[in-house]
């Protein structure tokens, strides 16, 4: 089973899905990739993710240019503007779906504020993605 994830910057969202899809089940290939991908992770995202017992920070931010031409089983994007600019793969996806998070590297206010929004995003993502793998992946 091939699952990409796809969001704006792959920095944060894109990868927390990735590593909690990867944490659910090793055999599966997931990768993550953004349309416009900032090169680096968050390192708050990283911080996050480490609390939950899973290291991304081997991760890399990718461009989906790199999986274009590659056949998937899914093809996930995880914010508004990956869904509406996720590039075409012609005949090579065989499911593709929105499960869309606010971004919280856009949050603004208190250290503690920040801390929390990453957090709730964090849980909503491993919720999202555990209820997917749930009802699509593990019936397989």
């Amino acid at each position: 089973m091939k699952i990409l994830i796809l969001c704006t910057g792959n920095s944060c969202r894109s990868q927390m899905a990735h590593g909690f899809l990867q944490s659910f089940d090793p055999n599966l290939t997931v990768r993550s990739a953004g349309t416009e991908a900032s090169g680096k992770l968050n390192s708050k995202a990283v911080e996050v993710m480490l609390e939950t017992g899973i290291d991304i920070s081997h991760h890399t931010s990718d461009s989906v240019d790199l999986y274009l031409n590659e056949e998937w089983d899914y093809v996930i994007t995880v914010c508004g503007g990956a869904n509406e600019s996720c590039p075409a793969f012609l005949g090579k996806v065989k499911k593709r779906l929105h499960i869309g998070f606010d971004d919280p590297s856009h949050a603004i206010g208190t250290p503690e504020f920040i801390q929390g929004e990453f957090i709730r995003v964090r849980d909503e993502i491993r919720e999202a993605f555990h209820k997917f793998y749930l009802s699509k992946i593990s019936k397989m």
